[in-house]
């Protein structure tokens, strides 16, 4: 193994660990501080830190927008705002369980983008893709329900936060998939605008949804409380994970680093665990159901990809010159 892959495959491991870790540690800091707020300041903090390493890496002309400043706004809208309040707000909202069916709904994102890709080329994923995302959902479905038929009949107690969250992952979805319209831009120059201007449309939510008293704004003494868990939200999921993640998937290639998104729920389950949470049966084979279809998937695709890509190794050393072969 050369160094570009261990070094990859550790970036990937510590953005997709710090992942899974983000949502027992949220539950903590949820029970003090409103979602929405404590997602603003989350990245408000997050958004000084990129700013100042942009400056020093890039300069001041990195911060030209260049004529994009509506796409950089819709696609940080998209992550930053949409993505962090709708699934606080949804994982608060449905509580301890909250916890495991976000990381479940951040486990789905590869397959939440196959069927975006699907709808928007109206071209039909292939027939082992489909299959993964079926048992993906089962698996989905058995951690949403717990195994307990009666949530159906109580849907419209879930049936909001559920949205939310699922709101909120398919946001990041497109937020990841806006990175392509900037090819020319470093990945710190992005994430940093796109940043910068999701925190400041949170801004503008807060703002207004304290103007109409439909948040509290939280007193010092709160936000102080749960000073631990927003340092961590702020330096690991927050920071470290996003230009790790980044940086991780350059190294690897999509196809290879997504497989470390499964650590997400498996990190997820074990902290929790270690906080007393019971995890149930439907739980975790639920978790492992949506785990083997990601590999599944993510094998089958090497397998057809080696399958295609050998006849062209095998004619290009047929058309060698006689002089070039061995």
């Amino acid at each position: 193994m050369n160094r570009q892959i261990m070094t990859g495959s550790l970036l990937c491991l510590i953005a997709s660990m710090s992942w899974g870790a983000m949502f027992p540690v949220s539950h903590i800091a949820l029970q003090q501080v409103n979602p929405l707020y404590f997602s603003f300041l989350r990245y408000f903090s997050v958004t000084l830190i990129l700013i100042v390493l942009l400056w020093l890496k890039e300069g001041r002309a990195a911060f030209r927008f260049e004529g994009k400043g509506k796409t950089l706004l819709f696609f940080g809208t998209m992550g930053f705002t949409i993505y962090n309040m709708a699934v606080f707000q949804g994982q608060h909202w449905m509580g301890a369980a909250g916890t495991i069916v976000a990381s479940i709904m951040e486990v789905l994102m590869p397959m939440i983008s196959i069927a975006m890709i699907w709808v928007m080329t109206r071209k039909m994923p292939p027939k082992y893709t489909l299959v993964s995302m079926v048992i993906a959902l089962a698996g989905a479905v058995l951690v949403i329900t717990n195994g307990k038929w009666t949530f159906f009949t109580l849907a419209g107690q879930h049936l909001l936060p559920l949205l939310l969250i699922f709101t909120g992952v398919v946001g990041w979805v497109v937020y990841s998939m806006g990175g392509s319209h900037f090819a020319g831009w470093s990945t710190l120059r992005y994430s940093t605008l796109t940043c910068l201007l999701g925190t400041l449309v949170s801004f503008v939510v807060v703002t207004v949804s304290s103007a109409f008293h439909w948040i509290t704004v939280p007193g010092w003494q709160d936000v102080w409380s749960v000073k631990y868990e927003m340092s961590f939200m702020i330096l690991l999921p927050g920071l470290a994970a996003l230009l790790s993640w980044n940086a991780g998937i350059r190294m690897l290639s999509p196809l290879n680093g997504i497989l470390f998104i499964n650590f997400v729920p498996i990190t997820t389950l074990v902290l929790m665990y270690f906080q007393g949470y019971t995890i149930s049966q439907f739980e975790l084979y639920g978790t492992l159901l949506v785990i083997f279809a990601l590999v599944l998937n993510n094998m089958v695709q090497r397998g057809s990809l080696r399958t295609t890509s050998s006849p062209r190794r095998i004619r290009v050393r047929l058309d060698r010159p006689k002089s070039f072969q061995r």
